[in-house]
């Protein structure tokens, strides 16, 4: 068949259906075009279909979408476990799954119990397994006491030695002037270089109680890395390697130049949103929901998310579902009290004399009356002329 009558018949129904769904119907016939399946009347039939398949998975006028998202999401999370499991092929790393990640993620926790970020490589940084351990290693945070074996007090001669782990600096690519050096400028002590030893010596006078103290800085001076990456290990996924890291820096990461920033991700969805804004912090809190569900074999429609999503972030910050954010900032009093802490949202109510306008679906269950839900829903209003040159309203 012409490809040019498939780019015809897809125009004419790109007005009715939205632009993605638009690109992935050509790709797909495109190709049973080119394996030769596609004739003229399957062509109809399937962009027939598709269209009415769409229009069936639209929101009816007057669906109430928001207590539907909740079942939606409520039911399937009863089921969830509340165990923390190895990261997915890799016993080194540890992930929050479950019920208490997906409480992470709508409570917006500032800094989620297992961060972890995906680093994708550019380039042969991606196809050598090497080259891409050279940048895990460059990532990782390394302090001192990671390369040294053992810290001896020599009280004899007033000093600290360091046993150094060669193997461990060999590996991580780091010489040993390098740990001396650093010790050095960080404490402003006197050190040494003694083959595989490193003999610090306070400049003062020094006694077991003070070489103890010594001993303690020393350990926590960092060597190399990015602050806040306690580990990081290469995996290979499809035809490429990437790097799991165990805690989480976007900031630095995207800076690193072997780095491809387009596609690196973390799940700690504040720091996405402090560093990529607010519709990546959308499509992140969408894409942690769904992977944490479908992780748990359950099935939740992606536009459920998607609307728990959008109230999440449509005021241009972050927002947690409970009484601190989206709950907490209901205009209705009584749909505030329905919550949590009862009795001081209805003192407070009481204190400012607010006026509960009865417009939710808690505070109208609350007051016994027909809740009024539906999103679509319109009532038309026009404004007429009556008798006495007097404006009336009707409906």
């Amino acid at each position: 068949m012409n490809p040019e009558v498939i780019d015809d018949k897809i125009s004419a129904l790109s007005a009715k259906l939205p632009p993605s769904l638009v690109q992935d119907l050509k790709k797909k016939l495109d190709k049973l075009n080119k394996e030769g399946t596609l004739t003229q009347k399957q062509l109809d039939r399937i962009l027939e279909e598709t269209e009415k398949a769409y229009r069936a998975a639209l929101v009816e006028p007057g669906e109430p979408v928001g207590i539907v998202a909740a079942q939606s999401i409520g039911e399937p999370g009863t089921q969830m476990t509340l165990r923390t499991f190895h990261y997915a092929g890799v016993a080194e790393l540890n992930v929050t799954l479950g019920l208490p990640r997906l409480i992470e993620i709508l409570d917006v926790r500032r800094t989620p119990s297992t961060p972890l970020m995906k680093i994708y490589l550019k380039g042969e940084y991606a196809k050598d397994p090497n080259k891409a351990k050279e940048v895990a290693y460059k990532i990782q945070m390394t302090m001192i006491e990671d390369v040294v074996t053992q810290f001896e007090i020599d009280l004899l001669n007033r000093q600290l030695v360091l046993f150094l782990n060669v193997r461990r600096l060999r590996q991580q690519g780091i010489k040993p002037i390098e740990v001396r050096d650093k010790i050095v400028s960080e404490l402003g002590v006197e050190a040494v270089l003694d083959d595989s030893k490193i003999k610090v010596k306070p400049k003062e006078e020094a006694g077991l109680a003070m070489l103890r103290q010594l001993s303690s800085k020393i350990r926590s001076i960092p060597l190399r890395g990015v602050e806040g990456i306690t580990r990081a290990v290469v995996r290979k996924e499809g035809g490429e390697h990437v790097i799991l890291t165990e805690g989480s820096n976007l900031q630095k990461i995207l800076e690193i130049e072997e780095v491809d920033k387009r596609r690196t991700t973390t799940n700690d969805i504040v720091e996405i949103e402090k560093v990529l804004g607010i519709e990546a912090a959308r499509r992140a809190i969408i894409d942690e929901a769904m992977n944490t569900l479908q992780e748990q074999g359950l099935e939740v429609d992606v536009r459920h998310i998607m609307l728990v999503a959008d109230m999440m972030t449509c005021t241009g910050r972050l927002r947690q579902i409970g009484r601190h954010g989206i709950s907490g900032e209901k205009p209705s009093f009584l749909a505030r009290a329905a919550f949590e802490t009862t009795v001081q949202h209805l003192l407070e109510a009481s204190l400012h004399g607010e006026r509960d306008e009865l417009k939710g679906v808690i505070e109208n269950v609350i007051a016994g009356q027909t809740v009024p839900l539906g999103t679509g829903t319109v009532e038309l209003r026009m404004r007429t002329h009556g008798s006495g040159n007097r404006d009336s309203e009707s409906r």
